[in-house]
């Protein structure tokens, strides 16, 4: 089974790259984001204490986090492989993960990092906002992101250097060429392991 983290800061392209990674090796995706946009916009109770926190630049908190990625590993026995986007986010997140997965008979295969300066993020980010109209992607807040990112998110690559899954990537260029680096650093994964 091909489990692969795809990690990098707000705007380093994981949604776009994440797609491209699932059509490839024949993946389930799971992006946290995604899952936390739903239960927002269906307005349940959990939504609105989201929302909250993701108004406000702030991670969510672990604990719902973590039982929105239990409840849907729960649905995916027998998969081929699953792609993690947007989690984890924090150390404590890694290890639940681990141990969740672990409990499964799963394990992370490799966590791909998606290397982009700051001053790329900000202009890709302001540029989605434009087109998207996500109320997060507005200068304030993208700088508050990329400020958890940096104190709580880039520390995570740690855990996985010291696990011997790390595969740092340069997120620059092209979108095909972004990819053809990431599926380098996967397959050369698969061919260790």
């Amino acid at each position: 089974m091909l489990n692969i983290i795809i990690f990098g800061a707000p705007g380093s392209g994981k949604g776009t790259q994440s797609e491209l990674i699932v059509k490839k090796f024949q993946l389930d995706y799971i992006s946290t984001g995604v899952m936390l946009r739903k239960i927002i916009h269906e307005g349940s109770e959990l939504g609105k204490i989201a929302r909250e926190y993701i108004d406000r630049g702030q991670l969510v908190p672990d604990e719902i986090i973590i039982r929105l990625v239990a409840d849907f590993l729960d649905g995916k026995q027998g998969s081929k492989g699953i792609i993690f986007d947007g989690f984890p986010r924090t150390i404590p997140q890694a290890i639940a993960l681990k141990e969740i997965m672990n409990v499964r008979g799963m394990d992370i295969s490799v966590l791909i990092d998606l290397q982009v300066d700051d001053d790329e993020l900000i202009r890709r980010l302001l540029e989605r906002g434009k087109i998207s109209g996500r109320s997060d992607d507005n200068p304030e807040t993208i700088r508050a992101r990329l400020d958890v990112y940096h104190t709580q998110t880039a520390p995570l690559a740690t855990f996985y250097i010291s696990e011997e899954k790390y595969a740092p990537v340069k997120g620059h260029g092209t979108v095909d060429d972004i990819f053809r680096r990431i599926v380098d650093a996967i397959e050369s994964r698969i061919v260790k392991s």
